[in-house]
């Protein structure tokens, strides 16, 4: 395991999704071949996220569920604390 390995694992959704730029791809790719410790995080992540798919791939979430999900994740909470 190398220092880098949490760096590449953080990134591995955005691998999946093709969220990365032609060389990131590239450097995650061949990081996943020269390390089985993040390959078998990186085979995980696959198996959940068609797991997912597969159980939530028939409904659509309706539209007013959809909306508060995108407010929520858009809305920032910052809470100052003052102490004596």
């Amino acid at each position: 395991m190398s220092d880098k390995c949490p760096d590449y694992v953080a990134n591995l959704y955005s691998y999946i999704d093709g969220e990365l730029s032609a060389e990131e791809y590239e450097e995650l790719r061949q990081h996943l071949l020269d390390c089985p410790p993040c390959l078998t995080e990186y085979e995980r992540d696959m198996l959940l996220k068609k797991l997912v798919k597969r159980a939530c791939g028939r409904e659509q979430a309706p539209e007013q569920l959809r909306s508060m999900i995108m407010t929520q994740i858009s809305y920032s909470y910052t809470q100052v604390r003052y102490e004596n």
